[in-house]
């Protein structure tokens, strides 16, 4: 059943379901398939790019951006484990278990299919540098040709005793070593020796991500709030090296580049926009905690100076790989993936109608408009992502009402697991849940931008 059709009540709202294997490698357009790299910021949420209106200069994202597609619209899970498995499977972690930090055994190959697996059977090189995080095993075992990994975050310096491993070989970081920049060498040596073959790098950046420590670009006695734009900046320096090496192999109009943030901001203090503060951060069920900023720059193919407000989901990552790569998805596997390759071409796709966020036995399901928490509260985001406008239980709304409708059919298919919840395996029987839908509190309960329960 396509996930976008839904069935309804009294013409109000339609019922969710999975997806099974939403797209095939037929349905790909014919052309060429561009080598894919896809970069995961750490802890970077929009209001950490200049070019969503944040107060740090990112001048190299920027010229992404600028050059690309800008998607205004882009939701992960809000915390890092989550994330990168329901980016990795195309499925949510309800189906895989992984729900929390401290679910990372709930998911294993014998049960979930990561995006490597099916690009290199559709021959493509396959890499991965940077933080593995909060899965189990490591890249190797997930389908990966070649990785560097280290465990870990905010740890950059010899002095912190860092170990990493490259493709089985295990090596302790030297005196005057700064990690980002082996892990930059790396893709740089991976795009360079696979230039004649498509290839896909999974590059999850270690940057920002907390304890924020100096760069080799910062001054000595630099105070907390330089330190954290001076990692904000060099972070957008090692993007805008990576992009000059491409230049430089030739490789650029054939490459898409993909920047996305694992999760909201996890900075000290408010994250603010235009002035104004962001409603939540990472760890929280509020907008700030899941919405962050996605890129897309591919040279002759994706448009100039695009802002895309489709509604884009973590799972979405699967499909358009495989889409692009015209790749096969696995067979007899439920993915909560839609691919959003037709938008990088500049053209209309099939955009999502909502987006579903999960963390920790708390969920909620996204629109354009609203928002519907397991806990049965309704939300208006016409102000988001500085506000959350609590909807009285008792309106009278007709948007409102049919929205709710809409949004409940949706979470009464995606039920979310308590936190550290077991694994999922399989198909839509897993889904669907029993027993009574989730009932609204007492009208007036919740206050603006409180946190959904």
């Amino acid at each position: 059943m396509d996930r976008r059709h839904f069935l309804g009540a009294a013409g109000l709202g339609l019922a969710a379901a999975a997806c099974r294997s939403p797209l095939r490698a037929a349905d790909a357009p014919a052309g060429r398939r561009p080598n894919i790299i896809l970069i995961l910021s750490d802890d970077v949420g929009i209001a950490e790019l200049s070019c969503y209106g944040g107060e740090h200069p990112t001048p190299r994202l920027d010229a992404l951006a600028g050059a690309g597609i800008r998607f205004e619209q882009c939701y992960s899970t809000p915390l890092c484990g989550p994330s990168r498995c329901q980016l990795l499977t195309g499925r949510y972690p309800f189906r895989t278990g992984l729900n929390t930090n401290q679910s990372a055994t709930a998911v294993s190959p014998q049960r979930e299919v990561m995006i490597p697996t099916v690009m290199r059977k559709a021959g493509y090189v396959t890499g991965s540098v940077g933080k593995w995080g909060q899965i189990c095993l490591g890249p190797k075992e997930w389908g990966f040709d070649e990785w560097f990994v280290f465990q870990g975050s905010g740890r950059y310096w010899a002095s912190q005793n860092i170990s990493y491993n490259v493709s089985g070989q295990s090596k302790t970081l030297g005196q005057k070593e700064y990690l980002p920049d082996l892990m930059h060498d790396f893709a740089v040596d991976f795009t360079t020796r696979h230039r004649d073959k498509p290839f896909m790098l999974y590059y999850p950046m270690s940057h920002i991500h907390g304890p924020i420590m100096p760069t080799p670009d910062s001054k000595p006695g630099a105070d907390a709030k330089q330190l954290y734009a001076d990692n904000i900046s060099y972070m957008d320096k090692l993007v805008g090296k990576l992009v000059d090496h491409l230049d430089r192999l030739g490789l650029r109009e054939n490459t898409l580049i993909l920047f996305v943030g694992d999760n909201g901001t996890a900075r000290f203090g408010e994250a603010t926009i235009g002035g104004k503060s962001l409603s939540g951060k990472k760890g929280s069920m509020l907008e700030g905690g899941a919405r962050v900023p996605l890129l897309a720059n591919w040279p002759g193919t994706t448009p100039t100076g695009r802002v895309n407000r489709d509604l884009i989901d973590f799972s979405d990552f699967f499909a358009t790989c495989a889409s692009l790569g015209r790749a096969d998805l696995p067979a007899g596997v439920t993915l909560d993936s839609q691919s959003f390759a037709e938008q990088l071409r500049g053209e209309a796709g099939k955009p999502r109608e909502w987006v579903y966020v999960e963390l920790g036995g708390k969920s909620y399901v996204r629109d354009n408009r609203y928002k519907l928490t397991n806990g049965g509260a309704l939300f208006d985001l016409s102000k988001a992502p500085f506000e959350e406008i609590a909807v009285p239980d008792d309106t009278k709304d007709t948007l409102a009402l049919a929205s709710r409708a809409k949004l409940q059919a949706v979470l009464d298919t995606h039920r979310a697991k308590p936190a550290g919840g077991g694994g999922g395996g399989g198909g839509a029987a897993g889904a669907a849940g029993k027993g009574k839908a989730n009932r609204p509190g007492k009208a007036g309960r919740r206050a603006k931008g409180q946190a959904a329960k």
